[in-house]
């Protein structure tokens, strides 16, 4: 079974995305910067793709793979070894 996202919901700390699988995955809102700085007109701007969540104004990409493995924002990540 390919699992994809059904719904997305944001609330003050979290994202949550409801799979076509029947879980709904929370992970805090604090894992995407982009997010979280982000006003709720742009938060309600994205689009479902079968391998994820897409918002194009905020250039933001969550796949639900890394959901998945637990991962957050990993370009901030890389910025934080340097």
């Amino acid at each position: 079974m390919n699992i994809s996202p059904k719904e997305v919901k944001i609330d003050q700390d979290r994202l949550w995305v409801e799979l076509n699988d029947g879980r709904t995955l929370g992970v805090p809102l604090a894992w995407f910067p982009r997010l979280l700085k982000a006003s709720p007109e742009q938060l309600e701007n994205f689009e479902l793709t079968p391998r994820g969540v897409h918002w194009d104004d905020l250039d933001e990409d969550i796949s639900i793979q890394g959901l998945l493995l637990g991962q957050g924002d990993l370009t901030h990540k890389h910025s934080e070894v340097a």
